[in-house]
C-alpha cells in the first residue's frame, strides 16, 4: 500500500478509567469515519497522568496486556477495520509494572506490545517509581496497512531508538506521549521546550526517511500545576509537517502519508547508505573518557 491514512486522537482525561476508555473508543469511531486506517492514542490514555506523585494506590490503575482494555479495543478494531496503537499501564506480575503500548491489527488480532525503554525521573514525572524499563527490545509490527514501529514518550529524545526501529523495517514511527508545561514558568521557556520536543522527533523523520506520528494529551492536570501541551503532529518522510494540532483543544484528525516517499528520500539523501557502521562501536559506552 502506497498511501496510509493516520488517525491521531489528542484528548484530555479524567480520573475514571472507564470514562477515558469509552471516550477514546468514541474518537476512534470518529477517526475511522474520516477514513483513518491506523489510529494512535496518547500515552496512558485511560487515566490522568498519575506519575506526578509517588502513590502506591496508583498501581491499581494497571492491568494485564492483553487484558480488559485490549479486549475492548480488539472488538472496535475488528468492527471498523482499523489498526489501533494503544498505550496502557501494564501489570506484568505482582510488583512488576511497565509503561506499554499494545498494537491491534485491523481484524482485531492482538499483534503484541512494546515496553517503554527509557524511563524518566523528573519533578512531576516520577516514572521510575512505577515502571520497570522495557525488556522486549525495540519492536516493529506488521499490520494490514503498514509495518509500524512504536516508541513511547521519553524514547522520543533518543535517536538510537528511532534508528534501530527504522533498521528493523518500520515504515512509520509512532510516539504516544504525555508532556506539558509547568504553569508557573514563562512563555519563552514554554516555546523553547515545545520546539525542542518537536524538533528532535522531526529529526528522526529526516535521519531515517520515515513519517513520524506523535500524539500528546491536552488539558490541565496536577491540580492545575501542569498544562499538557497537545501539539500532536504528523510528518512526511523528510520531516515536513503534514498536520499540527493546537496546544489546548481536543482534536481527532486524519492525515494521509505516502510510504513511497521513503525510498525517494533515501535515494536522494542517502543517509542510511552512507552510515559508517564500522565506526560506531563507541556509542555503546556510557561516556568516552578514556
Amino acid at each position: 500500500m502506497t498511501n496510509v491514512k493516520i488517525g491521531t486522537v489528542q484528548m484530555s482525561c479524567v480520573a475514571d478509567k472507564a470514562t477515558n476508555l469509552n471516550k477514546a473508543i468514541d474518537q476512534i469511531r470518529i477517526a475511522a469515519a474520516k477514513g483513518a486506517q491506523i489510529i494512535c492514542l496518547q500515552e496512558l490514555f485511560t487515566s490522568l497522568y498519575f506519575c506526578d506523585v509517588e502513590d502506591y494506590d496508583n498501581f491499581e490503575l494497571a492491568e494485564a496486556i492483553p487484558g480488559p482494555s485490549t479486549e475492548a479495543l480488539r472488538a472496535v478494531a475488528s468492527e471498523l477495520s482499523v489498526v489501533i496503537v494503544a498505550s496502557l499501564f501494564e501489570k506484568r506480575a505482582e510488583g512488576l509494572y511497565h509503561n506499554t503500548t499494545a498494537v491491534i491489527d485491523a481484524d482485531g488480532t492482538y499483534l503484541g506490545k512494546y515496553r517503554k525503554m527509557h524511563i524518566p525521573d523528573d519533578p512531576g514525572f516520577y516514572e521510575k517509581f512505577y515502571f520497570t524499563p522495557g525488556d522486549l527490545g525495540y519492536k516493529v509490527f506488521k499490520t494490514r496497512y503498514a509495518t509500524i514501529g512504536v516508541l513511547i514518550c521519553w524514547d522520543q529524545w533518543y535517536p538510537e531508538a528511532a534508528r534501530i526501529t527504522a533498521l528493523m523495517g518500520a515504515e512509520i514511527l509512532f510516539y504516544p506521549t504525555a508532556i506539558g508545561w509547568a504553569t508557573d514558568q514563562d512563555e519563552e521557556t514554554n516555546v523553547d521546550q515545545y520546539n525542542a520536543w518537536q524538533t528532535i522527533q522531526r529529526s528522526h523523520s529526516v535521519a531515517n526517511a520515515l513519517p513520524v506520528v506523535s500524539v500528546n494529551r491536552v488539558g490541565f492536570e496536577q491540580d492545575g500545576a501542569m498544562r499538557f501541551w497537545g501539539g500532536s503532529f504528523v510528518t512526511n518522510a523528510q520531516g515536513k509537517l503534514l498536520y499540527l494540532a493546537s496546544h489546548d483543544v481536543e482534536e481527532t484528525e486524519v492525515t494521509e502519508v505516502d510510504l513511497m516517499q521513503s525510498d525517494f528520500f533515501r535515494k536522494h539523501w542517502p543517509f542510511l547508505r552512507d552510515r559508517r557502521i564500522d565506526s560506531y562501536q563507541p556509542i555503546t559506552k556510557r561516556f568516552i573518557d578514556e
